[in-house]
């Protein structure tokens, strides 16, 4: 049984940008290597041809999981986001209780995760933790240097 991956419609255009590339343009690069690397003789000590067989392996590999991802990806329509509490695609602002370090993160799907961006996957600590809480809901998270109290100041689009 697959798991359902949820992605916004842009999520899904650019995981299928991504499949298209590697289908039409790095597979059949690597294809060309892998010929060059046999024509030049004995398999059995050729490092190019090893090399080239093993990134078609790795290519391979991203293929098939950028296709299931994709079979079982459901949109989520942005405009019926609740606001009363944490979900997927909502801004949430948050408050380090004991260092009252305030932070801001977009809580997404692992594929569109960017901390850079603010773009919090939903299956980190923190997230799981704020899933379905309320604004002014304190929440323990456990974090590898301990456990961390967060008070949810606001939630928004």
């Amino acid at each position: 049984m697959s798991k359902n991956i949820y992605v916004t419609d842009e999520g899904l255009q650019k995981l299928r940008a991504e499949l298209e590339q590697l289908k039409n343009v790095e597979r059949p690069a690597i294809s060309r290597q892998i010929a060059e690397a046999r024509d030049k003789g004995d398999l059995s000590e050729n490092a190019e041809y090893d090399a080239a067989k093993e990134a078609q392996g790795l290519l391979e590999m991203r293929i098939a999981k950028l296709e299931a991802t994709i079979a079982n990806a459901r949109i989520i329509d942005e405009s019926r986001i609740d606001l009363s509490q944490v979900q997927i695609l909502t801004k949430v602002k948050i408050k380090n209780v004991a260092t009252k370090a305030v932070m801001e993160y977009l809580l997404v799907a692992e594929t569109e995760a960017n901390l850079k961006e603010g773009k919090l996957a939903v299956g980190t600590p923190i997230a799981k933790a704020l899933m379905g809480k309320k604004k002014g809901d304190i929440v323990e998270v456990t974090v590898p240097s301990g456990v961390m109290k967060l008070e949810i100041v606001d939630i928004s689009k």
